[in-house]
């Protein structure tokens, strides 16, 4: 087994920071060594993926190397217990695609505690439909259920709506029985969000405040933000007593530029969602979630699929906000 080749997408840095992507054949004696080898089925494109596939250096350190922090497929050896061959699993965060070879390569080799298995209500194509994006999806609601944030309190608004984390946010929020108010520059993706329970869709100029006013009108009872920047603070300045904003993207800005005041007068609770490092049993009881009370009916209408070959443009795309829903890799 030790000798087999693969196909894998692999980044390379040349003189003058260019990073080239090639596909290439590579041997199983070039993976980590740790506990459990899988046979990688399917992966999904994330903002991280690019970043990594472009030479970020907050993302991945070490070139050459193959991203994908999702992976999902079958165990072919195992040095535990906890799993045999021809088991299904999911891999995602941690190390993966950032500091060891990713899922965009047909096998990873990645230590046991990274592992979850397959819940029983999903296909490992479902699971790779939500994938890191999804997950931090499910984990931003579920901060919002957990903070006693109640379907009847108010409106839920959930930015950057038909990327990958604010598309699944929209749908599992919509089928937890809550109101959505969906913000989106994409005029002509209204029709989609609808589609995925959205009851008000809404421009990034109107979600955007500009007088620097440091408290706005209440208007939500929680918000779920994948951009950061301008929209974060005017959606805090604008959430109701005892709300929570949650966040877990930058795209617009790293910055938040407002006063303490929300917090001090309303009660506002802004809380950070990280998914590489959730640990194991907290990653496990989401992924069961999204297997049976927050599955979305509408999972294939957030996914396109495509191969190796065809991951390049993509990488490009979802870089310059053009991506719509989930992109997943077949191996």
């Amino acid at each position: 087994m030790t000798q087999q080749q693969f196909q894998a997408m692999v980044v390379r840095e040349e003189p003058g920071n260019i990073y080239i992507r090639d596909i290439c054949k590579k041997s199983l004696t070039e993976l980590p060594e740790h506990d459990v080898l899988v046979r990688v089925l399917f992966s999904s494109l994330n903002y991280k993926d690019a970043l990594s596939a472009t030479g970020n250096r907050g993302v991945t350190r070490l070139y050459p190397h193959t991203p994908g922090i999702d992976a999902a497929g079958t165990v072919v050896e195992s040095r535990s217990d906890k799993f045999k061959s021809g088991d299904k699993v999911i891999v995602s965060g941690y190390g993966l695609g950032t500091k060891i070879p990713g899922g965009f390569g047909e096998f990873i080799r990645v230590p046991v505690e990274w592992i979850v298995p397959l819940p029983a209500g999903l296909t490992l194509r479902e699971s790779m439909i939500y994938g890191t994006a999804g997950f931090t999806a499910a984990q931003s609601v579920l901060k919002i259920v957990t903070h006693g944030v109640k379907p009847d309190d108010g409106k839920i608004l959930v930015s950057g709506s038909t990327g990958g984390v604010g598309s699944v946010s929209v749908a599992i929020l919509a089928k937890a029985g809550y109101r959505v108010t969906a913000i989106t520059g994409k005029m002509t993706e209204h029709a989609l969000l609808a589609r995925l329970g959205a009851k008000e869709i809404i421009s990034r100029q109107e979600a955007t405040d500009t007088t620097g006013r440091m408290m706005l009108k209440e208007k939500w009872a929680g918000v779920i933000d994948t951009v950061g920047g301008e929209i974060l603070t005017t959606s805090i300045r604008s959430t109701g007593y005892g709300g929570i904003v949650t966040c877990c993207g930058n795209v617009a800005s790293p910055k938040l530029n407002l006063s303490v005041y929300p917090f001090i007068l309303r009660g506002v609770t802004l809380t950070g969602i990280d998914s590489a490092n959730c640990p194991l049993a907290v990653r496990r009881q989401i992924w069961e979630k999204l297997a049976t009370d927050w599955k979305i009916d509408q999972l294939d209408d957030l996914a396109r699929e495509v191969g190796l070959d065809y991951l390049s443009p993509e990488i490009d795309n979802i870089l310059h906000g053009k991506t719509r829903g989930r992109i997943v890799l077949r191996l």
